[in-house]
């Protein structure tokens, strides 16, 4: 096997890949991304308006660019003049920041661990300047999420219980057991006055409290609740509740059924806005549901016709709410009466591509955290007037110097001619009438989607390939997010069915205009993507020279008793329970075909992954060893469903490129 190799310590093993890599394509290499590149781009993350228009603070993901120990990234957090100008750092590396909100009065609030002042996170605000820092919190195990009042009376946050002193003390002589049926620690909503009083907590000892919005007087607030810690529970079980900041009286507002997302009050405090799934079965919260303040007269107003997934909502006045969506490959920010009626594009459906914005007090300016072909999120503000955009910051000035693929939007007809859409890279230098060799990257979710902005990171490295000679193709098949609810269900009870038709025959689409080689065809996928590509070498090994998948599901039947969601995935994605069609389940299961396969699969997996358990790749690569099909199995250390570590991002992406280069090049 030729990853014999790889031996001694990661940095002889990155080493070797490097000098493998560039002997291979030495130009490319030289002009476009390389791994280094991909781990060290930084991404403007979250931005916030001030009332007054006049400042924007915004949170930048600084990757640990140095070789440290397990080193992670860590989010920097800095004020910027609205009209563009020297950015002010507030809390940068090696602490972090996050939540970043406008007071009333003018400071910017946010949550930090910062160790001078507490060891746990908490609250903090400072002024425009980013100067006087004060803390506004003093949570004993630490604030998980915050708000103030639009009138700035009263702060709200929620925190878990502290472990109990004798649970604590036995831990530490060795009773650590994982007891399923123990009651587990309230997550607690608690409410304080911005005058110093101390913190009330509102909430009973059975709520764990996963979201919440407060009226702009500061009187009650909504909060979504569930009752058991598990992951379904939050997915797919959590219930709105309405409750008296100063009794901690609380009733129900309004039954809900499946995923919930945002809430919002209206300015006067008369109605409540949320996101909400059509049905159970919905994988999204994408429509938009307004209700009275006493609960009464739920309603969903979002269009029958609506072709989009709405991710974001805000209020604009009492009689109007704002949205971002997805709508394609693209995003939008809109307005849409809050009875009900026509929706009215105000911005995007361009190349800047936004998931929420933050508008100031006026209503005539926002600020967003934008991507673009060209770079990742950065800091700009828009005009709710004319849509137009300005871009404030630039936090990755060397890809100036670095020569990326041509990007762009492809269609193509998939199974029962649904028209589809996706993303395409074309190689660095790409040549026409040249066939290239094909790296398709499918995203997770399935309801997951590919957007036509800044695409390349360590799991999904599109430029990175570019940069190495590749055609990279991200298809947005049928289960994606961007096109409604009907789509994101439109591969119900058919889960590796339509669905990757839909992939095939983009891949036929491309073979079509003279871009592929179809002989040398690779995927690599994550999670659900990384399901694709298990699927892709064993199912269809006569279509793929070699594929990839990281935390990929292998056996469904066994991935169900081993997941930390299995409701949310039977009930949003398969719509039915995986032991009341068992032999679906099974036979669309990639292990299953695999006495027939021969294609090369790679299989990697974080060992801390709650998500897709290791054992569906120790499965999947025990079953490939023992049929002597090529395959080497790559487990990482402490990660979770994904790659946080820098030395594991650059494993994984070299591993890639040699791995690729080994069969669809050689």
């Amino acid at each position: 096997m030729f990853f014999n190799r790889f031996y001694k310590s990661s940095f002889l093993l990155i080493t070797a890949l490097l000098v493998s890599a560039a002997w291979t394509n030495t130009s490319a290499q030289q002009q476009g991304l390389s791994a280094e590149d991909v781990a060290e781009t930084r991404a403007v993350t979250s931005t916030v308006m001030s009332p007054d228009g006049a400042h924007v603070a915004y949170t930048v993901s600084r990757p640990p660019v140095e070789d440290a120990p397990r080193a992670r990234s860590s989010s920097e957090l800095f004020i910027i003049p609205s009209q563009g100008g020297e950015a002010v750092p507030v809390i940068t590396h090696p602490q972090s920041a996050s939540a970043p909100q406008w007071l009333p009065d003018g400071r910017l609030a946010f949550t930090a661990r910062l160790t001078d002042h507490s060891d746990q996170t908490q609250v903090y605000a400072v002024d425009a300047a980013g100067e006087n820092l004060e803390r506004l919190t003093d949570a004993s195990f630490g604030v998980m999420q915050f708000t103030v009042s639009a009138d700035g009376s009263t702060l709200l946050y929620r925190s878990r219980d502290p472990e109990p002193d004798d649970v604590r003390e036995s831990r530490e002589l060795g009773y650590d057991m994982i007891v399923s049926s123990a009651a587990p620690r309230a997550v607690r909503l608690y409410v304080q006055e911005l005058n110093g009083q101390d913190a009330r907590s509102l909430t009973p000892d059975e709520w764990l409290v996963q979201d919440f919005a407060v009226a702009p007087n500061g009187d009650e607030a909504i909060v979504r609740i569930t009752t058991d810690p598990l992951a379904d529970f939050d997915l797919m079980f959590s219930e709105l509740y309405r409750i008296d900041l100063a009794s901690g009286d609380y009733s129900l507002l309004t039954d809900t059924e499946g995923k919930l997302g945002p809430i919002i009050y209206s300015p006067d405090g008369q109605r409540i806005a949320f996101l909400g799934a059509k049905v159970f079965s919905d994988p999204l919260a994408q429509r938009i549901y307004v209700v009275n303040r006493d609960g009464s007269d739920p309603k969903d107003i979002t269009p029958e016709d609506y072709d989009g997934t709405i991710e974001w909502i805000g209020w604009k006045d009492n009689r109007t709410l704002h949205f971002t969506a997805v709508e394609s490959t693209r995003t939008t920010l809109n307005e849409i009466p809050a009875g009900g009626g026509a929706v009215n594009r105000l911005a995007g459906g361009g190349l800047e591509i936004f998931r929420s914005i933050s508008p100031d007090s006026e209503g005539s300016r926002f600020a967003a955290a934008v991507n673009r072909r060209d770079h990742p999120g950065e800091a700009y503000t828009g005009s709710l007037q004319d849509g137009s955009f300005l871009r404030l910051t630039h936090h990755n000035e060397w890809l100036a110097d670095r020569r990326l693929g041509e990007q762009k939007t492809v269609r193509w007809y998939g199974a029962d001619d649904l028209w589809m859409e996706g993303v395409l890279t074309l190689p660095v230098g790409y040549e026409e009438g040249t066939r290239y060799p094909l790296a398709v990257l499918p995203h997770g979710g399935p309801e997951g989607v590919d957007l036509d902005g800044w695409g390349t990171r360590a799991l999904y490295p599109a430029q990175f390939l570019a940069a190495n000679g590749y055609v990279v193709f991200k298809p947005n098949y049928r289960g994606s997010a961007g096109r409604g609810s009907w789509f994101t269900m439109a591969n119900h009870r058919d889960l590796g069915g339509r669905e990757f038709e839909d992939v095939l025959l983009g891949i036929d689409y491309l073979e079509e205009q003279g871009l592929i080689d179809p002989r040398r065809v690779g995927m690599s996928g994550t999670s659900y993507g990384g399901y694709f590509s298990a699927w892709a070498g064993t199912r269809y090994s006569h279509r793929f020279a070699a594929t990839i998948t990281f935390a990929g599901l292998s056996n469904w039947i066994s991935f169900m008793g081993t997941t930390d969601i299995p409701v949310e995935m039977s009930m949003t994605h398969w719509d039915l329970w995986w032991f009341d069609n068992p032999g679906q389940n099974w036979d669309r299961s990639p292990v299953a075909p695999l006495t027939t396969a021969d294609t090369p699969i790679l299989v990697a997996h974080g060992l801390a992954d709650e998500r897709v358990h290791p054992e569906q790749s120790i499965q999947l690569y025990n079953f490939l060893r023992l049929l002597e099909i090529p395959t080497d199995m790559v487990l990482y250390p402490r990660q979770p469903h994904g790659l946080v570590e820098r030395a594991h991002q650059l494993d994984f992406m070299n591993r890639m490129l040699d791995w690729f280069d080994e069969y669809l090049k050689d």
